[in-house]
């Protein structure tokens, strides 16, 4: 008789926004049993030291904006591809969220495609924990009732009536992936003519021991920090609940201006794995 080869498994799941300790217990289960582990460059090394199996296997596939060094997404997938195709439990953790900005759909579309087995594992999403960190309740009462995830990356997308609506929406705007275009973010907002009410945060590495938080009023941000330069990850939050920051900020920020998060070209040690 010819032997059935044995598939694997691939576990997609989130590590949350930075903290350890925001890592949900069903993806410190999977991490647990993981022969492999797939791991995005804003997972906390603290995850891959300390709650992976000491003969697993921890390969770093970071991506980083406009670093040469980051992974492709092709190479990613083949990674999942090839270990699952070896009968091993795989684990793909992103930072934050999978499904919130993320490539988790070339992922899924990879696995359909060679009949992997699959699961999806929700994390603490950056804007909720970079949130709840600030102390910015996103739908304050009387503030806002709805949010918003963008990102202003490719702003040459976004015409003049995008841009009416984002200065004029009385909800709150969280923006992914937006620290280096903020200057003509910021712009834009105020030609179109954001109300004076408006605040915008910026929470660098948020939830870290690293976390640092800039906050002005819309129309006062470019004189007050025009040109500053922001440590990544960094994330944006613009409207009324940023003025919240002020008032219910819990976090003591400690940080010294080091990186929480290896630079992409810095490789996360690797685990050798016993076959």
């Amino acid at each position: 008789m010819h032997s059935v080869k044995h598939i694997g498994k691939v576990i997609l799941a989130g590590a949350g926004p930075g903290d350890p300790e925001l890592l949900t217990l069903k993806a410190l289960r999977h991490l647990q049993q993981a022969d492999v582990v797939i791991a995005d460059r804003l997972v906390s090394p603290v995850i891959l030291s300390e709650y992976t199996r000491k003969d697993a296997l921890v390969i770093p596939v970071g991506k980083q904006c406009r670093s040469g060094a980051s992974t492709p997404q092709t190479a990613i997938n083949d990674l999942m591809v090839e270990h699952a195709l070896q009968g091993k439990r795989v684990v793909r953790l992103k930072g934050g969220d999978i499904s919130i900005f993320s490539n988790v759909l070339d992922e899924l579309t990879t696995l359909v495609k060679y009949s992997i087995p699959y699961e999806l594992v929700p994390g603490v999403t950056a804007a909720l924990g970079a949130a709840a960190y600030a102390g910015i309740p996103l739908t304050a009462r009387g503030y806002s009732t709805a949010v918003r995830f963008l990102t202003a990356y490719r702003q040459d997308l976004l015409d003049t009536a995008y841009w009416q609506d984002l200065a004029r929406t009385e909800d709150t705007l969280v923006f992914y992936m937006s620290s280096q275009p903020i200057d003509e973010l910021v712009g834009q907002l105020v030609c179109h003519d954001v109300p004076e009410d408006r605040w915008v945060a910026v929470i660098e590495q948020a939830t870290t021991p690293q976390q640092c938080i800039t906050a002005f009023p819309v129309k006062e941000y470019l004189a007050a920090a025009k040109g500053r330069d922001y440590a990544s990850p960094s994330l944006i939050v613009i409207g009324r609940v940023a003025a919240l920051h002020a008032s219910f900020g819990w976090k003591a920020e400690m940080g010294n201006g080091e990186l929480y998060f290896p630079p992409v070209v810095e490789q996360i040690v690797k685990k050798k794995l016993v076959c």
